[in-house]
């Protein structure tokens, strides 16, 4: 009897000393997240901080544009990013990387995103489907192109293109706004059957929402291969060495573009991140198990079996 006590003291002081080396330095129990102003990036930033929370860290998203989440990083005022779209941030993103002030994970969170130029169809059936074409509906289209941001990669490629009149764009206007600006004028110029040009992408509800065409024949001016891009998560320099549980949840944030566009529809429809979240992750048994496959809580408890606590409606 005392020996079988004995034996489970021991194991169960084995199990202590397991859980103690496995959680994380205190210095990494708040997680500060930038955020961009797009419904994707809030959408698996959302999905991140309620994992994040659930397994007992304390999350602060912080909304900003890509270059001050950039910088942020870089002057360690925020420690993570997840809407790093490859080629279109590329250039702001680049001189971080060069200066190895940020790091940028070696496997990127999705892989079949685009993001170029569209039009609704209707236009594209009128003959509008190639970047040359735009030109030539100059007067329908108002002189102006539909963009996202003030200081967006898109922007700035957009307004390269006018300055360089590539494609005969010299004299268009490029109008600056925010993703729901830019759809709200989407929406109205469809229901009136008005001629429009935007910067439009996928992941994202718009493409199954709006009946749109992607426009070809960009010569890469806005990304390689007519707009096709990834997204990667952005981190401190050192962030893996200095919270290698957290970095593993993020190696672990995989996610498809049509998963991406069911979680970004609650989010139009004025519903809440974190809950919309929340009823993902109960819903989606199957991607709990798999993003939170060798992770712990910050304690260095199972994951799972913490999480479910938090996931309550």
């Amino acid at each position: 009897m005392h020996k079988k006590i004995r034996q489970l003291s021991c194991t169960l002081l084995m199990l202590g000393s397991t859980a103690l080396s496995a959680a994380e330095p205190a210095q990494c129990r708040n997680v500060r997240m930038g955020v961009v102003n797009w419904t994707d990036v809030i959408a698996t930033s959302a999905m991140t901080q309620v994992l994040l929370d659930g397994l007992g860290y304390r999350t602060k998203q912080t909304s900003a544009s890509q270059q001050i989440i950039f910088a942020g990083i870089r002057d360690q005022r925020l420690d993570l990013f997840l809407g790093y779209w490859n080629p279109i941030m590329t250039r702001a993103i680049t001189p971080f990387i060069e200066a190895k002030q940020v790091r940028v994970l070696n496997t990127p969170s999705l892989e079949d995103a685009r993001a170029t130029l569209a039009v609704p169809t209707y236009l594209a059936e009128q003959g509008l489907k190639t970047f040359a074409d735009i030109a030539r509906f100059e007067a329908q289209l108002g002189g102006k192109i539909y963009g996202i941001e003030p200081g967006s990669g898109a922007n700035t490629q957009i307004k390269e293109m006018i300055a360089k009149n590539q494609f005969g764009l010299g004299n268009f206007q490029l109008v600056e706004s925010s993703e729901v600006g830019m759809l709200s004028a989407v929406t109205r110029a469809m229901k009136r059957q008005e001629a429009i040009v935007f910067f439009g992408w996928a992941p994202h509800p718009m493409n199954v929402n709006q009946a749109m065409v992607y426009l070809t024949g960009s010569d890469d001016a806005l990304g390689p291969d007519e707009g096709r891009a990834t997204v990667w998560t952005v981190t401190a320099a050192d962030y893996a060495s200095r919270c290698p549980n957290i970095d593993k949840l993020l190696h672990n944030l995989t996610f498809s573009a049509a998963d991406e566009s069911r979680m970004m529809q609650p989010l139009l429809d004025h519903q809440d991140p974190l809950e919309s979240a929340k009823k993902w992750l109960r819903d989606h048994p199957q991607d709990q198990q798999r993003w939170l496959r060798g992770v712990t809580t910050f304690d260095g408890r199972p994951a799972a079996e913490h999480l479910q606590l938090s996931l309550q409606p």
